[in-house]
């Protein structure tokens, strides 16, 4: 009785010689691990599903090399094409997530379930229609091959080789795993092995099948033959003794075609049938040591550490998408485009934090050079930095980000931002400089998806809120006090063209005092607040006459972590919520509400206050006299560019007071109280 596990025995004929067959040596190489590591983090995650997975055999190998099975970096993918005189062979992937559940694994059970799906694809007749289905089992049967040459006269054999490569491209295959035969004098035919009815009939009972083998033995077929015997046995074992089998063997020799070193001999199938049950399955390929366990691949040295690394430094990301978060949308949140102006302590840890949440694109502008002061409270420098004057703050710290992580597309500009109340006009140099300035900086803006306002000073983050405010990007704004910090997203004015239909709120009570006291609720993101419309003066020199305690931010150490942190946060909020940055703004009110997003809030405002360990989410409406993103100021700079900026920056404050109507508003303001004394003398 024939079985899967290896022999075919013929009582009534001892003398049969035993045919012996080449196991398959898989070939999986780098491409294929490569695959399946992006598929495990962006596919598969915890799924341990079985896989269908495609891998090929070619039988024009040098003599003496084993056959091989091969899986490339195309495995996963059921429609990519097989290399030339290829074919293919499906199989299955079983891929667990614990070292433990590898070795626990049932390994006998795995092989008898693929060994009974092909049982059943024999018993339906699935394996006629498709023979690939027939490369999972295993059968040992007895013979003694000849050579092709030896056979067949040299028009047979190209014959052979015309009809098989017609039928393949009749087929659209690169190659045939099995096919039918009939050969005569000077003529060879071949077809499928589902038009076996009829093919033989005039043929005297000959059958006679090719099998495309990859074996390079002389005196053994390749193990695809294995299954086929067991394919013949069931569906024409009542009928037939015997079978011709020739192993296909096609090579290229020094650029010539071959296939004379072919081999063709005959089974005897077993005269019982091999019954309803599954033949016992055999393969489980033999590691180094000649045992069944697993073998060990180590590709460090092949596999790019760069890639290596992109992988690894996303997989906590993707752990948080597989359990905690499943609706993360994480592509809008790498794929951000983040420019950060101040690569000082808030912008050292704005990028940090950024690089945690996989962004790549990360761009830096300071003037500043890095001074002995910096690297114990900026953690992207270094004592070396500050040697010989200290190098370029911007320059440096993009150049940190690329060695902590290569993936980062990091750039930096050592360049001034130009600010109100600091005059441009001493000279043609310096006008010109400050127009390079602007010209720059909008470029950069423009280029950016999201703009973080991380200065020392006031008035240095006006220019930026204005050209930001008229590109329509998305601004994150953190400040630092000693203990206070606020950090905030300006208001995301609408498209232009919407804006004609839907106005900012003209109330001049939308103003808050400095501490954002006043509250408001279901405030949709484009009637929003930036940073300068809670004040009621325009920014001007914050630097002069002062000490250096008065210049310099003072802050407790841990503050600029943390509303750097809160910073990046909050962007991240805002790219998860549907509307983006036109969010309605969560407030404090809504912290026992349910969240708008899967992450959580979507603030306009944190103000936090470390000395009491809290925080307060209030929410302010845009100011019609807003210095920065006014209506006014707005047409004047998209009107007029850079002839209405040097204006502001070489006039005091009053010039934008009065062009936004605040200066107007204080004089309403005071005669309004001089009139309310009045009265209270009169009482």
């Amino acid at each position: 009785m024939a079985t899967a596990s290896g022999e075919l025995h013929h009582p009534a004929d001892p003398g049969i010689s035993k045919l012996q067959f080449a196991p398959f040596s898989s070939a999986l190489d780098a491409g294929f691990w490569h695959e399946l590591t992006q598929k495990k983090l962006n596919e598969y995650r915890l799924d341990e599903t079985p896989k269908v997975i495609k891998g090929y055999y070619y039988n024009g190998d040098s003599l003496g090399l084993p056959a091989r099975l091969t899986l490339e970096f195309s495995a996963f993918d059921m429609h990519a094409p097989i290399p030339a005189r290829c074919c293919p062979a499906l199989g299955t992937l079983y891929n667990t997530n614990t070292l433990e559940t590898f070795k626990s694994c049932d390994k006998k059970s795995l092989l008898e379930k693929e060994a009974n799906g092909i049982w059943e694809s024999i018993k339906s007749g699935a394996a006629l229609e498709n023979p690939m289905l027939l490369n999972r089992f295993l059968l040992l049967t007895f013979a003694k091959p000849a050579s092709l040459g030896e056979r067949f006269s040299s028009n047979q054999i190209q014959a052979l080789q015309k009809a098989y490569d017609e039928l393949c491209q009749q087929e659209g295959v690169t190659a045939l795993p099995y096919f039918l035969i009939k050969y005569q004098d000077n003529s060879v035919v071949v077809s499928l092995l589902k038009k076996w009815d009829g093919f033989f009939q005039d043929h005297g009972g000959k059958v006679t099948v090719g099998v495309y083998d990859p074996c390079n033995l002389s005196h053994y077929p390749g193990w695809p033959l294995r299954n086929f015997l067991i394919l013949a046995a069931h569906t024409w074992g009542n009928i037939l003794q015997t079978v011709e089998v020739l192993c296909f063997r096609d090579r290229t020799m020094q650029g010539v075609r071959d296939i004379t070193h072919s081999i063709i001999f005959e089974i005897k199938l077993p005269e019982t049938s091999l019954g309803p049950d599954c033949p016992k399955a055999v393969g489980w390929e033999k590691n180094q040591k000649g045992g069944m366990g697993p073998r060990m691949v180590n590709l460090s040295e092949c596999m790019d550490p760069k890639r290596l690394a992109e992988s690894s430094v996303d997989l906590n990301l993707k752990l948080m998408c597989w359990r905690l978060v499943p609706t993360l949308d994480l592509e809008n949140i790498v794929s951000a485009k983040c420019l950060l102006l101040g690569a000082g302590t808030l912008g050292c840890s704005v990028a940090r934090t950024l690089m945690g949440w996989g962004v790549r694109k990360i761009t830096f502008v300071d003037n500043a050079r890095i001074s002995y002061s910096n690297p114990v409270r900026q953690p992207l420098y270094e004592f070396e930095d500050c040697l010989s004057g200290g190098k370029p703050k911007a320059l440096a710290a993009a150049d940190r980000l690329q060695k902590i992580f290569p993936g980062v597309s990091s750039e930096g500009y050592n360049m001034s931002i130009p600010m109100p109340g600091h005059p441009v006009n001493f000279s043609e140099v310096t006008m010109a400089q400050a127009q390079k300035d602007v010209a720059k900086l909008e470029e950069l803006i423009d280029a950016h998806d999201v703009v973080f306002l991380l200065m020392d000073t006031r008035e240095s983050r006006w220019l930026p809120a204005v050209i930001a405010a008229s590109k329509r990007k998305l601004v994150i704004n953190a400040a630092l006090g000693f203990d206070t910090f606020v950090v905030m997203r300006h208001g995301l004015k609408k498209p232009k063209q919407q804006e004609a239909d839907d106005s900012c709120s003209s109330n001049a009570s939308g103003s808050s005092d400095l501490l954002g006291s006043s509250l408001f609720s279901n405030i949709p993101g484009y009637k929003l607040g930036c940073y300068f419309c809670n004040d009621v003066v325009a920014p001007g020199d914050s630097t002069r006459d002062r000490t250096l305690d008065q210049q310099c931010t003072v802050s407790r150490p841990g503050l600029a972590m943390v509303a750097g942190a809160l910073a990046v946060e909050l962007m991240v909020s805002v790219l998860q919520h549907p509307e983006g940055g036109y969010a309605v703004a969560s407030s404090s009110d809504d912290r026992m509400n349910e969240p708008p997003t899967s992450l959580g809030l979507v603030p306009h405002q944190i103000r936090g206050f470390l000395s009491r360990f809290d925080n307060v989410l209030p929410v302010s409406l845009a100011f019609d006299k807003c210095t920065a993103c006014s209506a006014k100021v707005l047409e004047h700079y998209e009107r007029e560019g850079f002839h209405f900026l040097a204006k502001v920056f070489n006039s005091s404050h009053s010039f934008l007071e009065d062009l936004t109507g605040l200066t107007l508003l204080h004089q309403e303001t005071q005669a309004a109280e001089i009139w309310d004394m009045s009265d209270d003398e009169t009482i």
